[in-house]
């Protein structure tokens, strides 16, 4: 794994001015992009129009606005000193094969759904569609991250209240939520069926997501539980001492399922190697798992459960699109897609061993409630599991809601056709 491709740093002038330049060609490239997908007032029946000279100026004038915001952000990270701003972090930009995964993840998702609607909505409807896809994608993207942040500080709210940040852990299930309620926002604003809308949109989801693991999986996140020592299909993320970039460099970011195991305070599990068990309590034979991964340089042998999740996620997204024939109504694809996609993550969280995403007991302890539910039960599932049955339950409502409607609607439509 490689948790940074590379590292680059800005001390000289000529890397500076190097990165001043860069920062304003990315705003110029946001602002460009709003002038170019914008769009006019709709009409009486809620189709765009051509936009004016105005609609294009005022449209590149906020996606300037919101360019120079993330690009002086990112300038106060790796310069430590800036013009007028003052003193910067001085990091650097390192290029994290996480941020990468993930963006090309959203960047194929957002093209595969934009290609679909350009089938879906048929003429130049179609290719409007496509161009408010696009438009719609940033929005999403805004929505999807406060999403999956919020609540990944509700799961996590003590640790939250200690130390308040705007940055750190995502959760997906989240940010899916976040993005649908724009997105619901948006198909409002602009006349667009949002049922027929998810239909080609979730299956892209599952596109996005199949990278998405893999970032984790270069990021040592989302581990899984501890395998036999003679396990065929293993992973042993590295610590810092392992680490390596692109080029074979020294890395200075170790696996967070190393960091995790091999802090003493949070994993105060025994591992007895000959049999590969791990218990909570010492055994005879059985040494610390902290003691034990700080020696050898790596985790124990674990589920890759990252690459589960990506394999099976690829398999819906290509079992989604192939069913678009055979769809009936609208909303039966995504219906069906909220279904199996909380299936499929409850399946893979069965193999999942990282504490730190949390539990219903740790959940309901949190609230005050600890003695409700045993951290040993057999039904003290994962907060990710918990998420799945909501989103089952919404899938499954959705399907019969408009399963029902299309039967009463082919019921009057039938004798009507007979009668002709």
């Amino acid at each position: 794994m490689l948790p940074v491709l590379y590292h680059f740093t800005f001390e000289g002038p000529l890397a500076k001015a190097l990165l001043f330049v860069f920062a304003a060609l990315f705003v110029a490239a946001i602002a460009r992009n709003g002038w170019r997908d914008a769009t006019g007032i709709p009409d009486k029946n809620g189709k765009p129009t051509e936009p004016t000279a105005d609609d294009r100026r005022s449209r590149a004038l906020r996606f300037g606005i919101i360019g120079t915001g993330v690009a002086l952000v990112g300038l106060y990270y790796a310069l430590p000193e800036l013009p007028i701003i003052g003193k910067g972090k001085g990091e650097g930009i390192p290029i994290h094969t996480y941020g990468i995964l993930v963006g090309t993840g959203f960047i194929t998702a957002v093209t595969a759904a934009s290609w679909l609607a350009a089938k879906e909505w048929s003429g130049k409807l179609g290719l409007i569609r496509r161009d408010q896809i696009l438009d719609m994608a940033f929005y999403q993207f805004i929505g999807g991250i406060v999403g999956s942040r919020v609540l990944y500080e509700i799961v996590n709210y003590k640790e939250f209240l200690a130390s308040p940040r705007i940055f750190g852990g995502l959760v997906f299930q989240g940010g899916l939520i976040g993005a649908a309620i724009v997105t619901w926002w948006y198909c409002k604003k602009h006349d667009i069926g949002l049922l027929q809308l998810f239909d080609i949109e979730l299956p892209a989801v599952s596109l996005g997501i199949a990278f998405g693991r893999l970032a984790c999986f270069s990021a040592g996140c989302c581990w899984g539980k501890v395998r036999g020592p003679g396990a065929t299909f293993a992973v042993r993320f590295p610590g810092l001492s392992e680490v390596k970039t692109l080029f074979g460099t020294p890395g200075d970011t170790a696996s967070m399922a190393y960091s995790s195991m091999a802090d003493g305070r949070n994993d105060t599990r025994w591992y007895l190697e000959s049999t590969g068990e791990v218990f909570k309590d010492a055994v005879p034979g059985a040494v610390r798992v902290s003691d034990w991964v700080t020696q050898h340089g790596h985790t124990l042998p674990i589920h890759p459960t990252q690459l589960y999740e990506s394999f099976a996620q690829l398999l819906l997204f290509v079992i989604f699109i192939s069913m678009r024939r055979f769809r009936r109504f609208h909303g039966q694809i995504a219906a069906l897609w909220l279904m199996v996609y909380s299936f499929e993550r409850s399946t893979v969280e069965l193999f999942r061993g990282d504490s730190e995403r949390g539990t219903l007991a740790g959940a309901l302890k949190g609230f005050g409630f600890g003695e409700i539910v045993s951290t040993t039960a057999w039904y003290n599932i994962s907060t990710s599991q918990l998420g799945s049955v909501a989103i089952f339950s919404v899938g499954a409502y959705l399907l019969i809601h408009q399963f029902r409607q299309w039967q009463a609607t082919n019921a009057v439509s039938l004798p009507a056709m007979a009668a002709v």
